[in-house]
Formats: structure tokens, sequence, C-alpha cells
């Protein structure tokens, strides 16, 4: 089945980015909008505490989760936002080579965020994304 999502890069601007700068979905494509995913176990509790690395791993890993629950993968998704509770440059880079390997050359656009403080007890890190698929119905059409 072919991917509702296709990348965007531009000549004009950097080639720095590790990720492409654009994601364009078609009419008839469903969107789907996660939660974010956090760094929780099966029972609620945060993993890998002061880990940002362990974090966006488990993140990730609870996202692909909520994605095939949707009927979609990593490879379907439109944009990523990666939030860091740090203001260290280098927390978040740790944070983002998880999430930039888990994706591979899905590189969908994204953006890399430190902020303050995040929702659960010693959580660190937390994805938001938005993926699109194209249903059986709508595939066939």
């Amino acid at each position: 089945m072919s991917r509702a999502v296709t990348l965007v890069r531009s000549a004009a601007l950097s080639d720095v980015a590790e990720y492409a700068y654009a994601a364009t979905v078609p009419a008839g494509a469903r969107l789907i909008h996660p939660a974010g995913a956090c760094p929780l176990d099966e029972n609620g509790a945060t993993v890998a505490v002061g880990d940002y690395a362990g974090q966006a791993a488990k993140a990730v890993e609870n996202l692909r989760t909520a994605l095939g629950e949707a009927g979609a993968t990593l490879d379907d998704v439109v944009s990523t936002r990666v939030l860091v509770a740090s203001s260290s440059q280098a927390d978040l880079v740790t944070a983002w080579e998880v999430v930039r390997d888990a994706f591979g050359a899905h590189d969908v656009p994204s953006t890399l965020m430190g902020v303050t403080v995040l929702g659960y007890d010693d959580q660190l890190v937390e994805i938001e994304a938005v993926a699109a698929v194209f249903d059986e119905a709508t595939a066939s059409a």
C-alpha cells in the first residue's frame, strides 16, 4: 500500500538539518493525533530516571504502540515535536539522536525543544507526533 506522507526537501535551505523541512498529506488520508508519548512502563511509572537516551527510547517504543493501535507505523508520521526537560543543549541532542535513529530514512520534519518541566514525576522526554494513513477503502478508490 502506498504511504500518505510525502517528505519535502529544499535545496534553498541548509542541508545540516537531519530531517525534511516539510511534509504533505493528500486529501482523503486519515490523520492520527496520538497523545504525547511518555517514558512510562505498563504500570504508569517513569522509566530510565535521569537518563535522557533511555527515556527517549521508551517514548519511541510507546509511540510505536499507540500508532500501531491506530493502524500506523513510524513511517506514517508527518511531523514530530520532541520535548526535553533541560536547558542543556547536550541533553536535547542526546534525546534527539535516539528519536532520529528510530525514524531512520523517514526523517520527518521535527521540532526539538527544551522545556522547564514535563507532566510525570522524573519525566525528561516526551514525543508528540502526527501521522497519516490511507484506509483500505481510501487506498483502493
